[in-house]
């Protein structure tokens, strides 16, 4: 007797290949040509709305879905970009427009912020994620569900 194929559902199991473009076409992240992503729904690899999306979804399933930026990650808030003093970076630090450096914060979470501007005393970081404020394509292909061990 045949069973059903499983359908994805929370604490399963899934293996998976996706790419995530902006609305130009530029491909900013993607599996299809390396290994695909395996993780269990709900632990935190994807942003939650980005797993609703795959809800119900079963092996040799694909989807693409347009994805507001603000949705996925946060508003784009003018907030989160400072100035700091380049002097708090090491002397011996490369450090140019465009880069993206990792901080710490005092609870000790990773957070990534993109130099906007430098001169010869500061710099300005902007701590948005880099999606916020945009609209993008996330194109999925199911390989496998499974029930999570």
């Amino acid at each position: 007797m045949n069973q059903a194929p499983l359908r994805i559902d929370p604490g399963h199991r899934v293996t998976m290949h996706f790419s995530l473009s902006l609305s130009d076409g530029t491909e900013v992240l993607s599996t299809y040509h390396d290994s695909p992503l395996e993780f269990t729904l709900g632990d935190g690899t994807m942003v939650s709305l980005l797993e609703y999306a795959l809800l119900g979804l079963q092996a040799g399933d694909e989807q693409t879905l347009e994805v507001s930026g603000d949705e996925a990650y946060g508003a784009w808030d003018e907030a989160k970009q400072h100035w700091l003093n380049r002097s708090d970076f090491p002397q011996d630090m490369s450090l140019q427009e465009s880069q993206v450096i990792a901080f710490t914060t005092a609870q000790g979470e990773e957070l990534a912020g993109t130099i906007l501007e430098l001169n010869d005393d500061q710099l300005l970081v902007d701590f948005n994620h880099p999606l916020s404020g945009k609209t993008f394509h996330y194109r999925v292909s199911i390989i496998s569900v499974e029930m999570a061990e």
